[in-house]
């Protein structure tokens, strides 16, 4: 198969861990951002993880100096827009952007123009290339759940024009889910949909909790679901999508291996899964190479293929004409 030229939808990618190495080193010198190198691959070592990589909280660190460089509304706009420039070139048409918008308010940035500056950046690509975006609006685990309510007033106005989802990210705790029932509750209820990093760091039963107490229509990772059949039911009988991102699960230490990632033999079960780069610098990947390593790992066919892409059609937050449209290229 020529994974670069078939169409490909990506619904699991972080912005601010997918900045291109060169920007970085621009945005930085322009901020008086001190490293203490500008060289291209040390810069490259602050954004990309090493293949000894020990666990989630080590690869998150990579977060650290793109967030320091995204404080401003050009900033913001230019790292969107290069996001959908480089996904465009490899053919993906259409692309779910998350990040925390509470990272980028640390210079006086507002919740509002933070978001306003992601869309428009989305929408300057859009007029460019053959792509579609929209945004999905993370609320970081940890943090004051003054946040999660913030975030979701703030995004309230840009539904349906730019927004679509909220995600709740970083490190995962076993039932973590119950602090946010009201808050998701809120959200669901102003429109938002509703998809939740869960079962990534070996706690399956997480993605139980999330469906059932948040009502997530799709899962980040889910890889451990495995480890709990009621998990597991949940699903594959409400065909919940599993947003996967095997290079990340990798890094992680999700799992050991490609090979041992469950992402085929979920497939195989009929469960609904999409694939996802998570982090196109940190993971060091883009979603051709992503695909093709799967390819090649579990011989994964045409038809494979195009049952994943119209799985991934359908899980995808956007429009019914946006949809129709998805669904032609392939």
């Amino acid at each position: 198969m020529d994974i670069k030229n078939l169409p490909k939808i990506e619904l699991h990618c972080h912005l601010d861990g997918s900045l291109r190495v060169d920007t970085v080193i621009e945005l930085a010198k322009k901020e008086n951002i001190q490293l203490d190198s500008y060289n291209y691959d040390d810069v490259k070592k602050l954004l990309a993880v090493p293949e000894d990589c020990n666990s989630l909280d080590e690869y998150l660190k990579r977060f650290d100096l793109p967030i320091k460089v995204l404080q401003t509304e050009g900033n913001l706009r230019r790292a969107a827009y290069e996001l959908l420039e480089d996904a465009a070139k490899e053919n993906v048409k259409y692309i779910e952007v998350r990040f925390a918008p509470i990272f980028h308010t640390q210079k006086g940035l507002t919740l509002d123009k933070v978001l306003e500056s992601v869309i428009n950046g989305i929408k300057d690509a859009q007029e460019k290339y053959d792509i579609k975006g929209n945004v999905i609006i993370s609320c970081i685990r940890g943090l004051d759940l003054d946040h999660v309510y913030e975030s979701i007033d703030a995004g309230e106005k840009y539904i349906g024009k730019g927004v679509v989802a909220i995600d709740l990210a970083a490190s995962e705790k076993e039932n973590f889910a119950i602090e946010y029932v009201d808050a998701m509750k809120i959200a669901k209820n102003k429109g938002f949909r509703i998809t939740v990093h869960a079962g990534e760091t070996g706690f399956g039963k997480n993605v139980r909790d999330v469906i059932n107490l948040l009502g997530a229509e799709r899962i980040g990772h889910g890889v451990y679901i495995y480890n709990d059949k009621e998990a597991y039911r949940l699903v594959k009988e409400n065909k919940v999508t599993l947003e996967m991102c095997p290079k990340s699960n990798v890094d992680t230490k999700a799992v050991k291996s490609y090979e041992a990632h469950p992402i085929y033999k979920y497939h195989k079960d009929s469960i609904k899964i999409n694939i996802s780069t998570d982090n196109r610098t940190v993971s060091n990947i883009n979603l051709t190479e992503e695909t093709n390593k799967l390819v090649d790992v579990f011989n994964i066919n045409m038809n494979d293929y195009k049952e994943i892409y119209l799985n991934s059609v359908n899980a995808a937050f956007c429009d019914k004409e946006i949809k129709a449209q998805l669904v032609k290229y392939i």
